[in-house]
């Protein structure tokens, strides 16, 4: 079994990396620092799978692109697609550059978008794979002082129905994400205790449970919030 995760080497990504990677899959791993990825194919290789690793800049198409080539030159099928990578950067829509809005964009939505493209045709001329799309609650309510990066996780929880819509009669799976605040990066230097914060784990446990579901159910949204935030 073969999975890819995108923004692999911190946070959620990490996390179900070590999952997959402790339950036998092969990996390929995308994220921007080659010297994380090469880290972190060191630790996973003690579970004796075949990690592979890619270094691409998500909000660059090109990079994108050839991270995609690559993967097909090595790799007939995937079976799982998790699509993690993303960006917050808080502020006012309407005080902000430009430019805040479309790093979002990019990374948030037009690489999902991209790399869905690719693997779902793959999956669906296979008739077999699981997409899921780690989205956030912003998808569905505008979280405050985040109003571009509440418009595009809200972009890609829709691009995760479409998905969903067009691969389900293939055989395909494709699951949604919803979380409220995570222990990763974005909350560095916080006071809040760690136990208030859904954990990557707990994200990791649950996805790993839905993708091993019977053949003919899916999940199609998980909203995993804290407790008492």
């Amino acid at each position: 079994m073969k999975a890819v995760i995108t923004g692999a080497t911190k946070g959620i990504g990490r996390a179900i990396a070590i999952k997959f990677a402790q339950n036998g899959y092969d990996l390929i791993l995308v994220a921007r620092g080659l010297a994380e990825l090469e880290k972190f194919r060191q630790e996973l290789t003690l579970y004796g799978n075949a990690i592979f690793i890619q270094v691409a800049d998500c909000s660059v198409k090109e990079e994108v692109y050839a991270f995609l080539n690559s993967t097909a030159i090595n790799f007939d099928h995937v079976d799982v697609l998790v699509n993690n990578v993303g960006i917050f950067l808080p502020g006012s829509m309407l005080d902000e550059d430009d430019e805040t809005f479309e790093k979002q964009q990019h990374l948030n939505t037009n690489a999902s978008y991209y790399i869905s493209k690719f693997f779902g045709k793959k999956m669906r001329s296979a008739k077999r794979g699981h997409i899921f799309n780690i989205c956030s609650v912003a998808s569905k309510a505008p979280v405050k002082n985040g109003g571009s990066y509440s418009v595009t996780k809200a972009a890609m929880l829709s691009l995760n129905h479409v998905l969903r819509q067009e691969l389900a009669p293939h055989n395909v799976k494709v699951t949604a994400f919803l979380p409220g605040s995570t222990k990763t990066s974005s909350w560095e230097g916080t006071t809040i205790p760690d136990e208030k914060f859904v954990q990557p784990d707990d994200i990791a446990e649950t996805l790993f449970t839905i993708l091993n579901l019977s053949k003919g159910v899916n999940v199609d949204e998980v909203l995993i919030t804290p407790l008492d935030f």
